[in-house]
């Protein structure tokens, strides 16, 4: 069972979800794996005391262009997708923008002349820390200078292999890099505030939900800030209110050092319990 934590904007409580979900899964003795794929900015980790245990390199094959075998035909420009290749024609000028290559090969496919060739490019990393006995945290962090994390996201789900429940802790907005993460998900939950930039945000990320044929349910944040508007959406499109986490400071101080909630309240325990309850619904009990 792989479960979402996504939102169509940063700060509205994603990792705040993601990590006392997993704390509560954890206390539950479920296997359980948090993959945080927010590869720009990771920091599930330092909410968790544990040691790393695995480190792999992400890596990709980018082009090499020999000019001395190109013949300036533009094929390779003309097959990329993701305009990754600099070309002037009647200059006789052709160049590889490594940071836009996607490393899919087909400028490989399309020159015929063998003036292409590959080298390994660095990505990022991803990190596997053991919490507990039944746990573990994964994370995807891209090298600075890289134009997209996708790849390293892929690499960090995939690390989490067969784990009988995994928690995705997703990126921001709803750009590839959230539809790399939910694409792989078995349902999602939606964090969301209840104030007009959160509702603009909730209705693309439904909106994007629904294309990818998606279960879903939203947890409302900072309950008690704003106004009823998102109440009111969620009741005309029949989308399941999971959870509300109120408007308290108490809550963000304790986050803002790095601390899980849960230990201090039982109460947020029982009610992440039974939310995780609902979603697995049918899918089986994944607990040692």
């Amino acid at each position: 069972m792989k479960i979402a934590i996504a939102s169509g904007k940063g700060g509205t409580g994603k990792t705040l979800v993601s990590t006392n979900l997993f704390y509560t899964l954890m206390q539950q003795d479920y296997e359980v794996t948090l993959v945080d794929c927010d590869a720009e900015e990771p920091n599930a980790q330092a909410f968790f005391p544990g040691f790393r245990i695995k480190s792999k390199r992400i890596t990709q094959q980018v082009p090499v262009i020999n000019t001395d075998l190109c013949t300036y035909c533009g094929k390779c420009y003309d097959y990329c997708n993701y305009n990754a290749i600099f070309f002037l024609r009647t200059r006789k000028t052709i160049h590889v923008m490594e940071e836009l290559c996607h490393g899919c090969g087909a400028c490989s496919i399309a020159c015929t002349k063998g003036a292409i060739t590959e080298k390994e490019d660095e990505l990022g990393t991803v990190n596997t820390y053991s919490i507990s006995k039944f746990s573990k945290i994964i994370e995807s962090r891209m090298k600075v200078g890289v134009y997209t994390p996708v790849n390293v996201i892929k690499a960090a789900i995939k690390e989490a292999g067969q784990c009988p429940v995994v928690i995705l802790d997703s990126p921001p907005g709803t750009s590839c890099p959230f539809i790399q993460t939910v694409s792989q998900a078995d349902f999602v939950i939606l964090v969301t505030e209840p104030t007009p930039f959160g509702l603009s945000d909730l209705k693309q990320s439904v909106d994007t939900l629904k294309t990818l044929s998606k279960k879903y349910g939203v947890i409302i944040n900072k309950a008690g800030l704003g106004n009823r508007d998102v109440y009111n959406y969620l009741e005309t499109e029949k989308i399941a209110l999971l959870m509300e986490i109120p408007f308290d400071k108490e809550v963000a101080s304790i986050y803002s050092k790095g601390e899980i909630y849960s230990i201090f309240n039982r109460d947020w325990q029982k009610e992440f319990k039974e939310m995780f309850d609902k979603i697995i619904n049918n899918n089986g009990d994944s607990r040692n």
